[in-house]
């Protein structure tokens, strides 16, 4: 496929390397670190219990989140003025990495722009890659019925923004198999999300999954360790819990996740709560 010179000015500006089969190899990157086991199971509350119990809202302490390996790189100036379309245009022309060579096509995102809510994914499966949307499989099937539960939706024709969200992968491409995301392929793809999620300007962002959370925190330490604590990243309250592909294989831990979207929406509506005291 032959890419406009547009295109090429718009990945080299954005210091992406356009993918070519013939070109020297680079350093191996470190090996991946293995997934956790993933996770059959019966479905999410169709609508929220009488009584949401989540666990005690706190901050969470630098003890608690290991410093972060890496600063995340200022976002190239032709990422950082791209509008949604704009946006859309060049995930779609990108050939950074060897993922261009195997995908259908890219996934960009799906859901209201303004939302209230951001889900941050991993990486595409087999059924986004055909479809060019993040979370259509049964994992995404649990994960609208856990967003229903909370009276949340990912339909961009909502009128209400705290009651939409806006749902992302760090990754763009499916890989091959569908195994694990590569270093090299998580940096090249980073400064799309970070503009998806500078342009959503979301009031919480909801993490699902190792890579997601390795990503926006920069920090290996496990989901388990993570969870119940209200992180940030870049001034936005982050909450981590497990991936719904995860969830679908290990039934006990629903009640976790289901306990990390609570938190979440106590977080979101005490912020809504002293916005109007700071008003006054």
């Amino acid at each position: 496929m032959g890419w406009t010179e547009r295109q090429h000015a718009m990945l080299q500006a954005m210091s992406l390397r356009v993918w070519s089969p013939v070109a020297a190899p680079e350093a191996t990157a470190p090996a991946d670190p293995v997934r956790l086991p993933e996770p059959d199971v019966d479905t999410m509350p169709s609508a929220p219990p009488a009584r949401r119990h989540s666990p005690p809202l706190r901050a969470a302490s630098d003890a608690a989140v290991p410093p972060p390996s890496a600063t995340p790189a200022p976002l190239p100036d032709a990422v950082t003025d791209l509008d949604w379309p704009a946006l859309r245009e060049a995930v779609a022309a990108c050939q950074a990495c060897s993922l261009c060579e195997t995908r259908r096509q890219t996934v960009f995102g799906v859901g209201a722009e303004r939302a209230h809510w951001m889900v941050v994914g991993e990486a595409p499966g087999e059924q986004e890659d055909r479809r060019g949307e993040p979370f259509v499989g049964p994992a995404g099937q649990l994960l609208d019925r856990m967003l229903a539960a909370l009276g949340l939706s990912r339909d961009a024709d909502g009128t209400d923004p705290a009651q939409q969200v806006y749902i992302a992968n760090t990754l763009k491409c499916r890989p091959p198999g569908n195994r694990n995301p590569a270093p090299e392929e998580l940096a090249r793809c980073e400064p799309f999300l970070m503009r998806q999620i500078a342009l959503v300007q979301p009031r919480i962002i909801l993490a699902m999954g190792r890579f997601a959370v390795q990503a926006l925190l920069r920090t290996d330490a496990p989901i388990g360790r993570l969870r119940g604590q209200v992180h940030t990243y870049q001034g936005v309250p982050l909450v981590v819990t497990y991936h719904p592909a995860y969830l679908l294989r290990n039934l006990p831990d629903k009640a976790k996740a289901w306990a990390d979207l609570c938190l979440a929406a106590d977080v979101l509506a005490g912020s809504a709560a002293e916005a109007p005291a700071r008003a006054g």
